[in-house]
């Protein structure tokens, strides 16, 4: 495996921002990996879910926000969210020309990427969304708009414990997308895929359940 630390132009405005791109000797695809809003690249659970796809063949495109790569809280309106998002896809896109190419990410950045998507096609051969924040602003109603704009196939990776998405409304989003959604359910599961104790299972445990389903979900529709 070779990581290696790299810099890209986020927006012309905010400048450079940094990233890490881990890439596996047997890799089959490449996930753009946005961290959740509160967080960063480095954070345990973006951390944790890249190794843990790292070890089944997925090279990972960490990167941060310019608001996360200066630290110090705040958070970056979304049209420079967006750019930022666009921006970390290109470079990955660059620097590995010959893997299949995905995006998302934890929460926000899951959301930033489909968003973009729906401006904007990228060049992308799926969306991955590690706890989608269906909740908020009007509601799942509205959070899901968008989706009519997205053209690729979708992975919902969900935990029923989430207070940020409802399971039941994430069900139905996905039943309305019809084959363009995948959605892998854990049970117990909150936002950052902590697990109560009855389910038998570790977090370690369960990046390494989301990575094996992102792994085989991306080779069977990678082209």
């Amino acid at each position: 495996m070779s990581t290696r630390e790299l810099k890209f132009l986020a927006t012309d405005e905010k400048g450079d921002v940094s990233a890490i791109m881990d890439i596996p000797d047997d890799a089959h695809s490449l996930l753009v990996l946005g961290h959740g809003s509160g967080s960063n690249m480095r954070h345990a659970l973006v951390t944790g879910l890249s190794n843990a796809l790292v070890d089944v063949g997925v090279a990972t495109f960490r990167y941060q926000y310019p608001y996360s790569d200066k630290g110090g809280g705040g958070l970056d309106g979304r049209k420079v969210l967006l750019a930022t998002v666009r921006r970390a896809i290109e470079t990955a896109a660059s620097e590995q020309p010959d893997l299949p190419l995905f995006a998302g990410g934890h929460s926000m950045s899951g959301r930033m990427t489909s968003l973009a998507f729906a401006e904007a096609p990228l060049p992308i051969q799926g969306i991955v969304f590690a706890a989608f924040p269906l909740s908020g602003g009007k509601g799942p109603a509205e959070r899901a708009e968008h989706f009519s704009d997205v053209t690729v196939p979708m992975l919902f990776l969900q935990g029923t414990k989430d207070k940020l998405a409802d399971i039941g409304n994430i069900e139905l989003v996905c039943n309305d997308l019809g084959d363009q959604a995948d959605l892998f359910v854990v049970d117990t599961a909150d936002h950052g895929f902590k697990v109560l104790k009855r389910s038998g299972k570790t977090r370690e445990e369960v990046l390494v359940d989301l990575a094996l389903k992102t792994a085989s979900w991306t080779k069977s529709i990678a082209t």
